[in-house]
């Protein structure tokens, strides 16, 4: 029930940035073939296959990355200013894929209730939203590497931006160490539960329902 909705959640999240960064002049993903729906160019044995599985079984947190889209940031018209555009597109692409997913709950909720194709939809539908949000909230910690961290060395003034930018080394390891000592999952959870709550309310249907779906698996 997971695979397809990480497989996409991974793929477009991706694949969009290395499309703003085309937008905005850098050619560097797009020269190494990284602009692609094949999520095969997209996954990093470890990152995206053993660390999530870990994570799962011992911190009871979905954690994981892609292989790092490839980005030029001098190569863009305006390094600074168009660095957050590029950061932001993969959280706003999970946060698309999270209500298209919400949207085939909703659709796999009307049909014959029982039928296999509408326990598959809205079991995948499910794990789709849960997948999405948290990769898009896990991405917006304003933390170097991560999307949020970029997103804000782009708004801190320079002098501040360049120091918060010294971090970056040193993130990956940070939140390993936030993870496993459940640091990380107390941070998380009030914001992919408020995420998961607004998604809900714009479709109509409860959170709790959604995670008893997940429990369900």
């Amino acid at each position: 029930m997971f695979a397809l909705p990480v497989l996409f959640a991974i793929t477009l999240h991706e694949s969009a940035h290395g499309y703003v960064a085309r937008h905005f002049g850098d050619m560097t993903a797009y020269a190494a073939g990284r602009i692609s729906l094949n999520p095969l160019r997209h996954i990093d044995l470890v990152g995206t296959i053993i660390v999530p599985l870990v994570s799962l079984l011992l911190a009871d947190i979905l954690f994981g990355w892609a292989k790092p889209v490839p980005v030029n940031f001098a190569n863009l018209r305006n390094p600074k200013r168009d660095m957050l555009w590029v950061a932001a597109a993969g959280p706003f692409s999970n946060l698309l894929m999270a209500l298209g997913w919400a949207l085939a709950l909703k659709f796999g909720a009307g049909l014959a209730p029982g039928s296999s194709g509408a326990v598959w939809l809205v079991l995948s539908a499910a794990c789709g939203i849960f997948v999405n949000v948290i990769l898009m909230v896990l991405n917006l910690l304003p933390l170097p590497p991560l999307d949020g961290g970029r997103i804000a060395v782009s708004l801190l003034p320079h002098r501040l931006a360049w120091k918060f930018a010294q971090v970056e080394p040193y993130g990956f390891m940070i939140l390993i160490v936030l993870l496993f000592t459940g640091v990380l999952g107390i941070i998380l959870w009030p914001l992919i539960n408020l995420s998961i709550s607004g998604i809900g309310a714009l479709f109509g249907f409860a959170p709790d329902d959604l995670f008893r779906l997940i429990r369900a698996l």
